[in-house]
C-alpha cells in the first residue's frame, strides 16, 4: 500500500538523474495524496523517444471507465496481479511510467493510535515507484470531453525491514530497470521479475507528526523526525 509520498528534491537534480527533457519549476511537496496532480515521468515513442515528465492525476481511470469513481479505489496495483486485472492489464502492457519521489509514509498500530513513519532511502536521494498509466476521455451529453492522464502505483509484499509496519510496499525500481520499465515496446513478461521488494538495506524510517494524516495540511515540518530512526 502506498497512499501518501512527498517529493521535495530540487527539479534540476530530478532531470539530471532521471534525464527528463523538461525544466520544471517544481514546488516541494512533503504529503501528496489520491486525487492530486502529481509530476509522473513517461517516455515517448520512437524515432525520439524522449523521457517527459508531467502531471497526473493520482488514482487510474480505466480508459473504459464510465465515470471517474474509479479513482479513488485504483491508487494502487497489487503487482501479482497485473496482467489479469481488467483494470490494469492494458496499462501494464502498453503504458507504463515511473512516479518520482524522495519518502513515502506508512501508518503502523491499531485506529486513532496509528502512528506514521517516513520512509526514505537511507542516502537521501529519490528514487521512482513504477507505475501505470491510462488516459480516459469523459463524454457528456454523448461528446467527448478533454481527455485526463492518471496513474496508479504498483505494490508488492513488504521486505522483512518494512514488515513491522506495513505488510505492502511501493515497487521502487533500481536505475538499471528504469529504461526498460518506460519502453513500451517491452513485453510484460520481461517485467514481472522487476516487481520485487526493495533491497533490505535501502531505506530508512522514522515517526513523524499525525498532521500528515490531514491531505490538507502540506509542510517541511511534516517530513521532520518525531522519534528515533531504525535503518537495517
Amino acid at each position: 500500500m502506498c497512499g501518501r509520498f512527498k517529493l521535495s528534491t530540487p527539479a534540476e537534480e530530478l532531470r539530471r538523474e532521471f534525464d527528463f527533457v523538461e525544466h520544471p519549476n517544481l514546488a516541494p511537496r512533503y504529503n501528496i495524496a489520491p486525487t492530486q496532480e502529481v509530476p509522473v515521468l513517461r517516455q515517448r515513442r520512437a524515432p525520439k523517444g524522449e523521457r517527459t515528465l508531467q502531471n497526473l492525476r493520482w488514482g487510474l481511470i480505466p480508459s473504459w471507465a464510465k465515470d471517474a469513481k474509479f479513482a479513488s479505489s485504483l491508487i494502487n496495483a497489487r503487482a501479482e496481479t497485473l496482467a489479469e486485472k481488467p483494470a490494469f492489464a492494458a496499462a501494464f502492457r502498453k503504458r507504463r511510467c515511473l512516479v518520482l519521489a524522495d519518502g513515502f509514509y506508512a501508518w503502523a498500530g491499531e485506529d486513532e493510535a496509528k502512528q506514521p513513519y517516513l520512509i526514505a532511502r537511507r542516502d537521501g536521494g529519490a528514487f521512482a515507484f513504477a507505475g501505470l498509466w491510462e488516459r480516459w476521455t469523459p463524454k457528456a451529453d454523448g461528446k467527448e470531453s478533454p481527455y485526463v492522464d492518471s496513474f496508479t502505483i504498483v505494490t508488492t509484499e513488504a521486505n522483512d525491514f518494512l514488515r513491522p509496519l506495513h505488510p505492502r510496499m511501493p515497487v521502487i525500481l533500481p536505475e538499471t530497470h528504469h529504461a526498460t520499465w518506460l519502453d513500451p515496446d517491452a513485453s510484460p513478461e520481461s517485467l514481472k521479475n522487476f516487481l520485487a521488494p526493495a533491497a533490505e538495506d535501502l531505506l530508512r524510517y522514522y515517526p513523524v507528526s499525525k498532521r500528515v494524516n490531514s491531505a490538507r495540511i502540506d509542510e517541511p515540518d511534516l517530513a521532520a523526525p518525531a522519534g528515533p530512526e531504525t535503518a537495517a
